[in-house]
């Protein structure tokens, strides 16, 4: 039988091509682990052979020079052999502990800051912005950029209760996912929408069944077919602009910034939670963005401050509850925190495919 042609771009990759020869020799074979050091980990294997993993935070999205720099480190001060975490940090393996040392100097010095492990603030998750999503309202690897510099002294020592997940979404549908914080933009008013060019730029089925709540609808507006969007039940999230440009939803005035709190992944001490609303209607104010920058930084300030040891921020504010933490955290509590999503039964039962 003849061999058949590797699959190209479909499924899980092999990562033991890849993988340290000790890495793949001691596959789930792993005795113990410890942390040296903010950004180093020591695993031991059950043969005794050792590895050190120094951990350096890196941008999502890398230009060229800057990979062939980290593999130039690599291949100098480590030992050839790394790998990206899934929140975008580069990770050296050695397996002699006196290359540990000049390699975090080499890093340090060439910019890469040596952390993120243990209880610190790792590197910010984030969405892919401008440079390959349809939707973005902002640019979410500039939010991280700017938000990095200010916690730079947290990512780099472990001083936190427990480790804070932040992450950023350049739009509503949040595919950044859940995080201790987050910071989404808000769109606040619905689309535009330019009749002239729907019909001859959109496809009207598809941007119909596209909106969550079917709040749009086919239209005939001067003669030529067009959509109309039910502003009572529009929420405001964007997800008609991919497939239709003409229904333009970002705007320089309206389009804002939202800080969430408590969401997290993990169920190491307590369940799996969705985040939630702290602060909305910041200014989406490029380059810098100094107002979602200070919020950020005074939770982070009352957390490190109030919670106990290992308490996740969710658990946190499950313990002191949600007025003591606006009470601390000095944020407005406005009519928009209020969790009273009534209309959810009627606007989700006018959809075609979901009914309840």
């Amino acid at each position: 039988m003849a061999e058949m042609r590797p699959p190209i771009e479909s499924g899980v990759p092999d990562p033991f091509q890849y993988m340290h020869p000790m890495l793949r020799r001691n596959y789930g074979q792993w005795k113990w682990h410890d942390r040296p050091r903010p950004g180093v980990l020591h695993h031991v294997a059950e043969s005794g052979e050792e590895v050190w993993s120094v951990r350096a935070g890196t941008q999502r999205q890398m230009d060229l020079y800057t990979v062939r720099k980290l593999c130039d480190i690599g291949d100098e001060y480590a030992e050839g052999f790394v790998h990206f975490t899934i929140r975008s940090n580069i990770e050296f393996m050695v397996t002699d502990k006196s290359k540990v040392d000049p390699l975090i100097a080499k890093l340090q010095a060439e910019g890469f800051p040596v952390g993120g492990t243990g209880n610190s603030v790792t590197m910010i998750a984030h969405t892919q912005g401008w440079l390959h999503c349809d939707i973005p309202g902002t640019d979410a690897s500039g939010v991280v950029k700017s938000l990095m510099d200010e916690l730079h002294a947290e990512f780099i020592r472990e001083e936190m209760p427990n480790r804070v997940h932040i992450t950023t979404s350049c739009c509503q549908i949040n595919c950044g996912g859940q995080g201790d914080i987050a910071i989404n933009i808000q769109h606040t008013k619905p689309p535009k929408i330019n009749h002239d060019l729907v019909g001859n730029v959109c496809e009207r089925p598809t941007v119909v069944a596209r909106c969550p709540v079917a709040a749009i609808r086919p239209a005939v507006v001067n003669g030529k077919p067009s959509l109309e969007v039910d502003e009572k039940k529009c929420i405001c999230c964007g997800a008609c602009y991919p497939p239709c440009p003409p229904m333009q939803i970002n705007d320089p005035e309206h389009s804002k910034l939202s800080i969430w709190v408590g969401g997290k992944n993990s169920n190491a001490r307590g369940k799996p939670q969705f985040h939630k609303l702290v602060a909305a209607g910041i200014p989406n104010n490029p380059p810098r963005w100094t107002e979602a920058a200070a919020i950020v930084k005074k939770i982070l300030h009352v957390y490190k401050k109030d919670a106990k040891d290992w308490e996740r921020m969710a658990d946190w504010v499950e313990r002191i509850g949600w007025p003591r933490f606006f009470e601390l955290t000095e944020l407005p509590f406005t009519k928009f925190h209020i969790d009273n999503w009534r209309g959810a039964r009627n606007t989700l039962n006018a959809s075609t495919h979901i009914r309840f």
